[in-house]
């Protein structure tokens, strides 16, 4: 069965639910999206690491980020771009002090790509550091996704 978010949305006339489906996994979560455009949404995260802590999502099916080619690293940037917004505007000031980025396979709970927006990240928990800081094996930055796929045919890292 799918893995789908029933996002509630409440830029829609009726503050209804809107639906991305995640293929291939069986998951289900109810959260309230906080901002979308055309391509992304961004909710916060379930499991937050830190009190600011939001997934940005493309709404068209991208696997996790070993699938990311060079083609992609626009809408990679715009995921970037998205959540420096969201930060904005929920008033974090010092973004010096911010995680954003991915978790690489077999440490990715949810095939679809999603980025982590983590603020501050000088308060993470140790938890929170081991599965998003400088440290983690399996959380890659933003940064070091663009660098590769400008250099590489694919995520190594």
């Amino acid at each position: 069965m799918p893995c789908w978010a029933t996002i509630h949305e409440p830029s829609l006339p009726s503050g209804g639910p809107s639906t991305i489906s995640f293929d291939s996994i069986n998951c289900h979560f109810v959260t309230t999206e906080i901002h979308s455009d055309d391509e992304l949404v961004c909710f916060r995260d379930l499991k937050p690491g830190a009190r600011h802590h939001y997934l940005v999502v493309p709404r068209t099916h991208v696997g996790n980020c070993k699938s990311l080619r060079k083609e992609h690293i626009p809408l990679v940037e715009k995921m970037e771009e998205m959540g420096r917004s969201v930060l904005h505007k929920k008033k974090v000031t010092d973004l010096d002090d911010i995680r954003m980025g991915l978790h690489m396979p077999p440490f990715s709970s949810v095939p679809h790509l999603h980025l982590h927006v983590i603020a501050p990240a000088s308060q993470m928990s140790i938890t929170s550091l081991r599965n998003y800081g400088p440290q983690s094996y399996w959380f890659i930055t933003v940064n070091v996704i663009v660098s590769q796929c400008n250099s590489r045919y694919e995520i190594i890292a």
